[in-house]
């Protein structure tokens, strides 16, 4: 029998396929791509920082944008101040002074705030409390929750129930006290010197996630928007001084970097997973005892799933060699033209189809390589015959 040497095609490559590395890797791909998507999004909502409590111009939960539009919309005028200047040249008369944060005043600072002849409302318990509002203090805790006003105050019955509490209040003689806590009340409106001053426990009735909760919208009109001019202090911005000329790690928003870390460790765990282990190989008994058929086949149908001709058939031409070469007589290192003189002077067959049948070009597709399993059985058939 004869087989004719194909011309060589070149050698099919068992490299993994960019499907087979799809399917292996979208797991990691998946778990990195929900990491990045959970830092943006804790970066997005979580912003650059928790707001900015009761501030006219923030409109975080805490915020109180949605109290001060309500207010334009229903014509006062409404002016954002951060110091105790600006509140002073805004002026006196038909107004009302906000305060919903002065723990950065000084004590002298809270003094000039309680001389200023407008109509006054504290939210919150504030540092200095007693210059600012005499005659009002804190008395206890008591929880924020939704009271009713069981009090006279035409600004409380109009509005009904309101999110109050934080903290109940001691009210000068003649005041009148709402929303009561234990007793003690935690709003208190009373007269000072021909000017109107209410006092609230907690400002949570007039941020924007309480706003439209009960009559805390009622409430917060009706107190902060009596006069046709509402000042409204809040506490300044503070902004870094810089020493010297910002880098780009400095412009980063620390939410960014934080991200970054968190995906650095994620990369780490999977690399140390899905990684090589280290040390030897531990040898382990199999939990089932494979026939080597079976093995043989199941390499068998890998090189055809990978069409990996140029294999098989180098892994046939090897075992055919080993298995006839000590039949021959010849040394293990004796070359392939030794090989191919012996095998062709056994079996009767011409040298040169011996010799592209051992070390020619691989076959061009799969019936060349049965054709070549076929010629190499046929002459270890013979070599042992003969």
């Amino acid at each position: 029998m004869s087989l004719a040497a194909a011309p060589g095609t070149g050698s099919t490559s068992a490299s993994p396929t960019a499907a087979t590395l799809w399917r292996g890797g979208r797991g990691i791909l998946l778990v990195a791509l929900i990491v990045v998507a959970g830092a943006v999004i804790g970066v997005l909502l979580g912003g650059s920082g928790g707001g900015r409590p009761l501030d006219p111009a923030d409109t975080s939960p805490s915020g109180g944008r949605a109290l001060a539009q309500l207010l334009r919309a229903h014509g006062v005028q409404v002016t954002r101040v951060t110091s105790v200047a600006e509140a002073e040249a805004a002026g006196s008369g038909d107004r009302t002074l906000l305060l919903s944060d002065t723990s950065f005043l000084s004590e002298e600072e809270a003094g000039r705030l309680g001389a200023i002849p407008t109509d006054l409302l504290v939210v919150g318990v504030q540092p200095y409390q007693e210059l600012i509002t005499p005659g009002v203090r804190a008395a206890k805790e008591a929880r924020a929750r939704s009271r009713e006003p069981r009090c006279e105050l035409r600004a409380a019955t109009r509005a009904g129930s309101a999110y109050l509490g934080g903290s109940s209040l001691t009210a000068p003689s003649g005041a009148t006290g709402c929303y009561p806590a234990d007793g003690k009340p935690t709003l208190v409106s009373y007269t000072d010197e021909g000017r109107t001053i209410t006092v609230a426990g907690d400002g949570q009735f007039m941020s924007n996630l309480r706003l439209a909760e009960d009559g805390n919208a009622a409430l917060a009109m009706n107190l902060a928007g009596a006069r046709p001019a509402l000042v409204w202090l809040v506490a300044p911005e503070t902004v870094p001084q810089a020493t010297g000329e910002q880098g780009l790690y400095d412009l980063i928003p620390g939410g960014v970097r934080w991200a970054v870390v968190q995906l650095a460790v994620v990369v780490l765990l999977l690399a140390l997973w899905r990684g090589r282990r280290l040390g030897p190989v531990v040898a382990e008994r199999l939990p089932v005892v494979v026939r080597a058929a079976e093995t043989v086949e199941g390499r068998g149908r890998l090189y055809r799933a990978r069409r990996a001709r140029d294999r098989a058939a180098a892994a046939l031409r090897t075992s055919f060699v080993d298995r006839v070469t000590p039949r021959l007589g010849l040394p293990s290192a004796a070359g392939p033209d030794a090989k191919v003189e012996a095998i062709a002077e056994r079996t009767g067959q011409a040298r040169h189809h011996v010799g592209a049948a051992l070390y020619g070009p691989p076959p061009a597709d799969e019936a060349g390589l049965v054709a070549l399993a076929a010629y190499l059985d046929m002459l270890e058939r013979q070599v042992k015959e003969s």
